[in-house]
């Protein structure tokens, strides 16, 4: 799965307004509203639903990076919002260090393998140092995309 095809456009933020965990979670979601991805009304829901997933685990593994997730019935198509915050945010991460790159993944609650295929993907691509290096210094949603893009093109390489 090419994280280009999940990612969407409309919902990347290099520049993280938010100090915590809570508010980075609304932040994401409401870039995914503004670009039509969410409707408003589901704003709510969806963000208790992601508070509910995280208290029952950090999704914040680790090396600077998060991967907030859930499955819901509302959710109609796979999407990921990507944040960045450079002050970086306490997510209650399991090393117990900042947080700088999020990607929140929504999914149709029926479809758990393709969520499982774009968690490996997001994963495949966090792991690797250069990847978070890259994500981190990135200034435009436009610098994110062309990271991606190249994220993308080496997987289908190797």
């Amino acid at each position: 799965m090419n994280l280009l095809d999940i990612v969407i456009k409309d919902a990347i933020n290099t520049d993280l307004q938010s100090t915590d965990r809570e508010g980075t979670l609304l932040e994401m979601l409401t870039l995914l509203v503004s670009s039509g991805t969410v409707s408003e009304d589901l704003k709510g829901e969806f963000h208790k639903a992601i508070i509910k997933r995280e208290k029952r685990g950090s999704t914040g593994f680790g090396h600077g990076v998060a991967v907030p997730h859930i499955k819901h019935e509302a959710i109609k198509t796979m999407a990921v919002a990507i944040g960045v915050s450079k002050s970086g945010i306490d997510f209650n991460a399991l090393d117990g260090n900042p947080v700088h790159s999020i990607f929140l993944l929504l999914s149709p609650e029926n479809q758990p393998n393709e969520h499982l295929e774009a968690m490996e993907a997001i994963f495949g691509n966090l792991s690797q140092e250069t990847f978070r290096r890259f994500l981190l210094q990135a200034n435009s949603p436009e610098e994110v995309l062309v990271l991606l893009g190249e994220a993308d093109t080496s997987q289908i390489d190797s």
